[in-house]
């Protein structure tokens, strides 16, 4: 176990260790020199002005001056005198010449007739070796105002160590160099591709304005990041900047109104006019005038934008409403600030003195969050659009499948109906057919044979014929075979027998397709009665020796001929009831039927469609 005095000897000793830290920390802070007096001559002479010269006088370090050019002097102690010594400037934004203790630092390009200049970036100088003392350092800075600025302005410089300012130099440098290039290669990317979503989506307005405001931010912010350009260009450059500031500030406020359901066309109208305004100013008026008064018209509009969003976001409190005003809000905070900062406030300056020596425009930032609020607006109700449409395509699909199985079923029903119709037909034409065939002819029998007018070869005649009809019925007709080569085969079998039987010679020539024959059974039947009728006549009327039989299949219809060498009296009765009741048949086939009676015998032909 460790002792108590073990125990308080460590806790002085953490002690001190952390007073030591402190004093570290401390010290290396003192070695960053930050001076609050400087003194300003008026002045655009080239040649530094003497020291005892009467027009100095003494400014505070963040000074502004209504003037084309002046010199400022700072005196300074410091205890980093070293090699690696180095000068820190937040910005300077016209340039000009630096010097310490009488010994040239840099010279910062300025405006001339071949070069407008306006320096964004952050400065840092390496101060010349040995020309620094402990104590009593003069630095002078020759600073002439920026091209079109009317005044010159004296940043809250800073002298050290490079490796105390180094981190700021960077950290401002990304914040007003980096942060700005981001934002324009990004702005004309997203604004690109929005605006071709939104070329083939014309509905989709929310998304062609959004596209539109990220171009037009994206070239305002070009501010930020051209600091020198040729005269031939710099006013095109200051046009465009204008005109982008309005066009974003006009498409955000119809944004806003189309999100909160308030779009007027006479606040388009105005909105448009005054975005009009700008280019006019600048062309009559000159950059000053119009950033003065022409942006000073945009503040108003924006707290207008932000009330119009801070009252959508009341009424509906939607999570979306609520994130565009938060974020609107911000944004005109933000160019409220930025106004007041490129104006130099003498309000803001008392204020805040450190912070608007720095200089810092927020709208640049807050701009930036209010367009990613807005796309990731967009892209939820892109996400939340594809669900719905997605939800509504299972839904008719759901639909259509219950209307395919709807109509399916009825079709089935129709089927069935068809089919029971069908039987149902099948079964008058059979039972018709058999009244008129086999009943008129058992029941003329039937008279005859009361009367006693029927002998016994006239009776089983007449069985016969009765039998050869059921027989035809019952093979046309069979529901458990459709081929038509099974029924005419039965049939020929048949009246093979009974050709022969009664001394014929037969010769039957059947050429039908191997595959599957289909008839319907009442055209089979039709056609199996003209074949009998054909033989009928010639077992009792044409006395023939032989006959032929053909049944082929040529050019899509089916042929039927019989024929045969008789030459009795009957062949001279063409318009028997027998030959009528074929002429019927074949009609009702809608086939045609050829007959043809001769010296050398008579040829039965039907043809009709298979």
């Amino acid at each position: 176990m460790r002792p108590a005095r073990w125990a308080c000897s460590s806790g002085w000793g953490r002690a001190l260790l952390w007073l030591a830290a402190t004093c570290w920390a401390v010290a290396a802070q003192a070695v960053v020199v930050a001076p609050r007096q400087a003194d300003i001559l008026v002045s655009d002479q080239t040649a530094a002005p003497a020291e005892d010269d009467p027009r100095w006088r003494a400014v505070m370090p963040t000074h502004v001056e209504r003037t084309a050019a002046a010199w400022y002097r700072v005196r300074f102690d410091t205890e980093a005198t070293g090699p690696s010594t180095m000068l820190y400037l937040p910005f300077l934004y016209g340039g000009g010449r630096i010097s310490v203790n009488g010994v040239p630092v840099a010279e910062v390009t300025e405006s001339s007739a071949a070069l407008f200049v306006r320096w964004e970036r952050p400065v840092l100088l390496p101060l010349p070796a040995g020309a620094l003392r402990p104590r009593d350092n003069l630095l002078l800075i020759r600073a002439p105002a920026a091209h079109n600025s009317p005044t010159v302005i004296l940043s809250r410089l800073r002298i050290g160590p490079q490796a105390d300012l180094q981190p700021v130099f960077d950290r401002r440098l990304f914040v007003v160099r980096t942060l700005p290039v981001v934002t324009v290669v990004t702005g004309l990317v997203v604004g690109a591709l929005v605006l071709l979503i939104w070329a083939r989506r014309r509905q989709e307005v929310l998304y062609g304005l959004f596209g539109l405001a990220s171009i037009f931010w994206a070239l305002r912010t070009t501010t930020f990041v051209f600091d020198a350009l040729p005269p031939s260009a710099w006013s095109f450059w200051r046009l465009q900047y204008f005109v982008s500031t309005g066009g974003f500030i006009v498409v955000l406020a119809l944004f806003t109104l189309a999100l909160a359901g308030w779009s007027r066309p006479w606040i388009t109208r105005g909105l448009f006019a005054y975005w009009a305004l700008g280019p006019v100013f600048y062309v009559a008026g000159g950059h000053i005038f119009t950033a003065r008064w022409w942006v000073a018209g945009l503040i108003p509009i924006g707290l207008g934008l932000a009330g119009v969003a801070l009252l959508a976001a009341w009424r509906r409190r939607s999570v979306p409403t609520l994130a565009i005003a938060a974020a609107l809000a911000l944004a005109v905070v933000a160019g409220l600030h930025d106004y007041l900062v490129a104006s130099s406030s003498p309000w803001l300056r008392a204020l805040l003195p450190d912070w608007t020596g720095q200089r810092y425009f927020l709208l640049h930032h807050a701009a930036n969050l209010l367009l990613v609020v807005m796309g990731v607006l967009l892209a939820t109700r892109f996400v939340r659009t594809l669900g719905e449409v997605e939800a509504a395509n299972r839904t008719l699909e759901a639909r259509v499948q219950a209307r395919e199985r709807e109509i399916s079923a009825s079709y089935e029903r129709i089927a069935q109906m068809q089919r029971e119709q069908a039987v149902q037909g099948e079964r008058q034409r059979m039972v018709q057919d058999l009244h008129d065939g086999l009943g008129s002819q058992l029941f003329s029998s039937l008279m005859r044979a009361e009367r006693g007018a029927l002998d016994s070869d006239a009776t089983v005649h007449t069985l016969r014929g009765a039998i050869d009809e059921m027989r035809i019925a019952i093979e046309a007709l069979a529901p458990e075979d459709s081929d038509f080569r099974t029924a005419f085969g039965n049939f020929r079998f048949r009246w093979d027998q009974r050709l022969r039987d009664a001394g014929l010679a037969t010769k039957w020539d059947v050429d039908l397709p191997d595959q599957l024959l289909a008839l319907p059974p009442e055209r089979a039947l039709q056609l199996l009665r003209v074949a009998q009728e054909a033989l009928t006549n010639v077992l009792k009327h044409a006395q023939a020796t032989r006959v032929q039989i053909a049944l082929t299949r040529q050019d899509g219809a089916l042929h039927l001929r019989v024929a045969d060498d008789g030459r009795a009296a009957a062949t001279a009765n063409p318009g028997g009831r027998g030959l009528a009741n074929m002429r019927t048949r074949a009609d009702r086939l809608g086939g045609t039927l050829t007959l043809d009676f001769g010296a050398e015998g008579a040829v039965v032909a039907l043809t009709l469609p298979a």
